[in-house]
């Protein structure tokens, strides 16, 4: 299939196109800026655009049988200067299902939506949440816009871990620094956790979804549920450190008490239907592999 992952030259846009290209498809990715030149994703052809723009007219999105959007906004895009909530209602509320509509006046047969995990896992933090009422009005809008023909199907992610060959990431680097003693903060995690996945089990979910998905579902994916200090303590275990992580109830800079939308001390667990991993056909158990990719990336 000639497949457009919007989004591909991120971390999990880009996997997801690398993961669709080794399976046979012809895949493009889309972006306001092209690829970073030290990535397999630079070898692929670039759609220029930003869709909250509305450059991804039907025009431009013509001739693709599959669209995966991994473009949605979260607070780390959010322009300096910017009113929160009017960004996030723009791009979320109102661009991503006008992206969608435009697939479908395209002629593309099946899209992915690529989304958040909180309003499906923990629909309690809707109330309180903006952010997480912007990516549900995403995941909703997008959906809304199937109609016969054209098939669109939402892939719902929690605290996604993995690297992309030549990305950078501003995550990840310091998190396996820190386990090799290099960044001098203390060894200590915050109390709770959540659920955690794999780049590659997520790329795996998406190709699932394209070629099996229900049409109109909102899948919610997962894979493990770790305590902060567990998932921590798997960067000090990959880099060789005796190092064994404690748990406290302070903020930890690298993981930053906005970053953890439940609360310290909380969790959002996920237990995805194993009639649902069957159908998309992703790997579990991968969290270890993917940090162990990390810490070989950027050690």
């Amino acid at each position: 299939m000639k497949v457009l992952v919007v989004g591909g030259s991120g971390a999990l846009g880009g996997h997801a196109a690398i993961h669709l290209a080794a399976q046979g498809h012809d895949v493009s990715i889309g972006g306001r800026n092209p690829a970073n030149p030290a990535t397999p994703m630079a070898a692929m052809p670039f759609v220029q655009g930003d869709y909250i723009a509305g450059d991804y007219t039907p025009e431009k999105l013509a001739g693709f049988d599959w669209v995966v959007f991994a473009a949605g906004n979260d607070p780390r895009h959010v322009p300096q200067g910017s009113d929160f909530a009017e960004f996030l209602y723009k791009a979320n509320h109102e661009m991503v299902p006008a992206f969608f509509a435009a697939a479908r006046e395209a002629g593309v047969k099946r899209a992915v939506q690529l989304g958040s995990y909180y309003h499906q896992a923990s629909p309690d933090l809707l109330e309180t949440n903006g952010y997480i009422r912007s990516r549900k009005a995403a995941c909703e809008g997008a959906r809304a816009q199937g109609a016969p023909g054209f098939d669109v199907v939402s892939v719902n992610a929690p605290f996604m871990v993995g690297s992309v060959p030549g990305l950078p990431s501003q995550i990840f680097e310091p998190y396996v620094q820190w386990a090799k003693g290099l960044i001098p903060i203390e060894h200590y995690a915050p109390t709770g956790g959540t659920n955690f996945m794999s780049f590659q089990s997520l790329s795996e979910a998406i190709e699932g979804a394209l070629l099996r998905g229900e049409p109109g579902k909102a899948y919610l994916v997962g894979d493990e549920n770790l305590s902060f200090r567990d998932y921590f303590q798997l960067f000090f275990d990959a880099v060789g450190s005796p190092v064994q992580v404690e748990e406290r109830d302070a903020e930890m800079p690298l993981l930053p008490d906005v970053a953890i939308p439940q609360g310290r001390g909380n969790w959002v667990r996920v237990n995805p239907d194993p009639a649902e991993v069957a159908l998309l056909g992703y790997r579990r158990n991968d969290v270890a592999n993917a940090v162990a990719d990390v810490a070989a990336q950027f050690a």
